[in-house]
């Protein structure tokens, strides 16, 4: 049976709340997913985040939400994406830890997604990542996205307010393969009304294994 744990990762400014869902059969890699950003509402809870994993966990993976520093139960403070890297760090030895044979992937929504990929950038253990509502107005600097050579998944919404879908397509245009993007049609940065084509675009993507690419 697919099941669900609490506990706290232990991260470089104190604890860090989590919550691990196993899929129901062994699982066939092991997924970070980080949330938005903090300062705005921004959990672990949040409903792209929730359906990402999900998405993953019934395609065999099992999926790590976490909170970042100062967000719910997780100690420290926040830190202007510094720091959230360092915690995206943690939550992935976790994950290595608990899953020491299996592929890693990262990922998350918004800011999240941002701190996911730039941890992609320069972490070997990370076999796959995706970006959920990448916001391409609040990354100053996106030339570390050009070394990252992993199979990523970018899902945007056409009129993402922090990066539309024609922005997202030139970004994504740009960079190294394998790749893979998807536009939603008519949704905002937070996929509302459209959470279930967002879903379905992550299960397409995790039903194909891409860690194995």
């Amino acid at each position: 049976m697919a099941a669900n744990e609490t506990f706290f990762v232990a991260g470089p400014s104190g604890r860090l709340e989590a919550l691990l869902i196993l899929p129901a059969t062994p699982a066939v890699a092991a997924a970070v997913v980080c949330h938005a950003h903090p300062q705005f509402g921004g959990m672990m809870h949040f409903k792209v985040v929730f359906r990402a994993a999900k998405a993953l966990q019934h395609h065999g993976i099992a999926a790590l939400r976490f909170n970042f520093r100062g967000v719910g139960l997780s100690e420290g403070t926040h830190d202007d994406g510094r720091g959230e890297q360092d915690d995206a760090r943690a939550a992935l030895d976790e994950m290595a830890r608990r899953f020491p044979t299996l592929p890693l992937v990262i990922g998350g929504f918004s800011f999240g997604s941002a701190m996911a990929l730039a941890v992609a950038a320069v972490d070997p253990r990370v076999r796959a990542a995706f970006a959920l509502g990448y916001p391409i107005m609040r990354v100053a600097d996106t030339s570390h996205l050009s070394g990252l050579r992993v199979p990523r998944l970018f899902v945007q919404g056409e009129h993402d307010a922090f990066g539309s879908g024609a922005a997202i397509e030139s970004l994504v245009a740009s960079l190294p393969e394998p790749k893979e993007l998807h536009v939603i049609p008519g949704s905002d940065h937070f996929f509302d009304g459209h959470l279930e084509a967002l879903q379905s675009w992550i299960e397409a993507w995790a039903s194909r294994r891409p860690w194995d690419t």
